[in-house]
């Protein structure tokens, strides 16, 4: 009896602990609570650098020398020496999560950051996205880092 009493009682603990945490209670800095404005700021408070793409593989080296800046009227540059590509950018929430979403329409490589991108993480010199693709059910992964 003493043994079904045990038994009992670590099913109810086990299953308390399981249904108690999900993996949408984490965040690893509070980005749930973000205000979109101090994303926006953050975006606009100087250049950036992608220090970190994921799509299917790591294409991180296609963006390497450009320089990405997110202008006050939703312009957003990459500028690499004389080349510039131009595109836009905007925010706003999805499913209570701050969202950025990011439009070029060329080059091909560019066309693959055209995204509605989740913030992950913000910092005043990182910010952490992700793309849950509808498609094909996989995960793009996008950091940008502040140029220093």
């Amino acid at each position: 009896m003493q043994s079904k009493i045990h038994y009992l009682l670590s099913v109810i603990i086990l299953s308390a602990i399981t249904f108690s945490c999900t993996k949408d209670d984490f965040s690893p800095n509070g980005s749930d609570d973000l205000s979109v404005t101090e994303v926006i700021n953050t975006l606009k408070s100087g250049d950036w650098v992608i220090t970190y793409f994921f799509d299917k593989k790591d294409e991180t080296a296609h963006f390497s020398g450009y320089t990405f800046t997110f202008e006050d009227d939703g312009t957003l540059k990459a500028t690499n020496g004389s080349s510039t590509v131009k595109g836009s950018w905007s925010n706003g929430k999805d499913d209570s999560k701050n969202k950025l979403n990011i439009n070029f329409s060329s080059p091909d490589n560019f066309e693959d950051l055209s995204e509605d991108w989740h913030v992950l993480e913000k910092t005043d010199d990182k910010i952490r996205l992700e793309h849950l693709s509808g498609g094909n059910g996989g995960t793009d992964l996008l950091t940008f880092e502040k140029k220093g």
